[in-house]
């Protein structure tokens, strides 16, 4: 299965609510419902994250000379139409690669010092960082800018969530070295932040 690529539906790029109304509504939702979350959405919440925007590769969130040092993993528990395991978000193709089978939410979520919106969310997004992307241009201002990219990136997420009816949380307290082994993630990528999202109570 590693490796194998998943095209996903392709993102609406005009909505039926405005920015304003989804910054009103957004709110940190640690609290979610049993039940999935559909192909369609999740393939809406990673082009908020991290898609492209046109030909020339730029995405929705702005990065530190155009570099993207972030990378996208998805943690699907219940997702309608994809099975439950470990996949990394390819940008440029807007698919999924496939990392791993299985449902981890259980274990993301003891990683994530027993979190329970981890565990209960039909998935994850999990935000790293590959800081090396950045330091050959910038150096020792790098990191700052990376994570000033996580953020970026994640707010879409959040704002993103509302429209779709969902809710999410950004989560940083946890065990990196566990994520990234769970995750199977490689040498240079360095999990940042955990993203849980499902339908709140």
């Amino acid at each position: 299965m590693e490796d194998a690529k998943i095209m996903l539906p392709p993102p609406v790029r005009d909505g039926r609510m405005s920015v304003e109304r989804a910054m009103a509504g957004r709110r940190s939702c640690r609290g979610y419902e049993s039940g999935s979350i559909s192909m369609v959405e999740l393939s809406q919440l990673l082009w908020a994250a991290q898609g492209t925007t046109g030909d020339d590769g730029k995405r929705t969130a702005p990065s530190a000379g155009a570099l993207y040092p972030l990378e996208i993993y998805v943690v699907a528990g219940d997702v309608r139409e994809l099975t439950a395991g470990v996949y990394r978000f390819e940008p440029e193709k807007h698919e999924l690669a496939s990392v791993a089978e299985g449902d981890i939410r259980k274990e993301l979520a003891e990683a994530a010092l027993g979190q329970e919106a981890v565990e209960n969310a039909a998935v994850s997004i999990v935000i790293c960082a590959v800081f090396s992307r950045t330091r050959e241009k910038y150096g020792r201002r790098a990191d700052k800018y990376v994570y000033v990219e996580v953020g970026h990136a994640a707010q879409n997420v959040y704002l993103q969530a509302v429209p779709l009816g969902l809710g999410t949380v950004m989560i940083g307290a946890f065990d990196a070295n566990e994520v990234k082994w769970l995750l199977e993630m490689r040498r240079e990528e360095r999990p940042i932040a955990i993203m849980p999202v499902g339908r709140c109570l």
